[in-house]
């Protein structure tokens, strides 16, 4: 970390809490702010979810599903490149499906008794790691949860969704980017008018997360000058990565290793 400058960094923060932990300590060492980029935070569909959840429009939550269907295929993982290495990219969650992750964080919290199986479909001969998994825990705060993704969907992404369960009625927000509300069923609530989202991020030959990189270099300036407070602050890119790898520390090899 360069202890003249404050630092952004992208999705995930780290491959480890440790390593995570680090940065941290070097920025509070040095009087320095970490911006994590977690763009799908300003998705409007994602910020009406975060006033839902917030003044408990939805009562008690009971159940979260969480949906992560992409393809990433011979176009993507190109041989001698980092994608699809242990060391560089660490699996599926952290390089795709972390934001993700983030977004389920940043609305319901913590999680605790998780359990995992995951499979490898069609990447065997390009990657490291799993390219499937279906995942279940309980949230600290209550209810129950799953994330259930993919990257073996053939051809081009399928879908990104939430769908939420509570006591007061029901979300589901899809589309390829968790970017359309499909439903929304609540007492005595009326859904307003959203905002459009910005377009996915385009590879070519792939596509991933909303194009809202600006709104999170808004919000450094904004921070920095005094003006805002930090969209996703370094603690909380912590804890994705802190989430991710408790889920990963279940896989088969993993589990040997540790039982070793």
């Amino acid at each position: 970390m360069d202890a003249g400058k404050h630092v952004v960094v992208e999705k995930p923060m780290a491959l480890t809490k440790s390593d995570c932990e680090k940065v941290i300590y070097a920025a509070l060492h040095h009087h320095k702010t970490v911006f994590c980029v977690m763009q799908n935070r300003y998705s409007p569909p994602s910020v009406w979810l975060k006033d839902i959840v917030d003044n408990k429009i939805l009562g008690d939550v009971y159940m979260v599903q969480l949906n992560c269907y992409w393809n990433r295929d011979e176009r993507y993982y190109k041989k001698g490149n980092w994608k699809g290495t242990g060391s560089l990219d660490g699996g599926t969650l952290f390089t795709q499906f972390s934001h993700w992750v983030d977004i389920m964080y940043w609305l319901f919290g913590d999680i605790k008794n998780i359990q995992a199986k995951f499979a490898d479909f069609n990447h065997k001969d390009s990657t490291d790691f799993e390219d499937s998994g279906f995942v279940s825990f309980d949230f600290v705060n209550g209810g129950m949860g799953s994330i259930n993704y993919s990257t073996s969907v053939w051809d081009k992404n399928l879908e990104s969704s939430l769908t939420i369960i509570g006591s007061k009625g029901s979300i589901k927000v899809g589309g390829q980017y968790m970017d359309v509300v499909e439903i929304c069923n609540i007492k005595d609530y009326t859904m307003p008018k959203l905002g459009d989202t910005n377009p996915a991020n385009d590879y070519g030959a792939y596509k991933g997360s909303a194009n809202n990189h600006n709104f999170v270099i808004d919000n450094v300036v904004n921070t920095l000058t005094g003006k805002n407070k930090i969209t996703t602050n370094a603690l909380e890119g912590l804890k994705v990565v802190d989430i991710i790898e408790r889920i990963y520390a279940l896989r088969p090899e993993n589990i040997l290793k540790n039982n070793k």
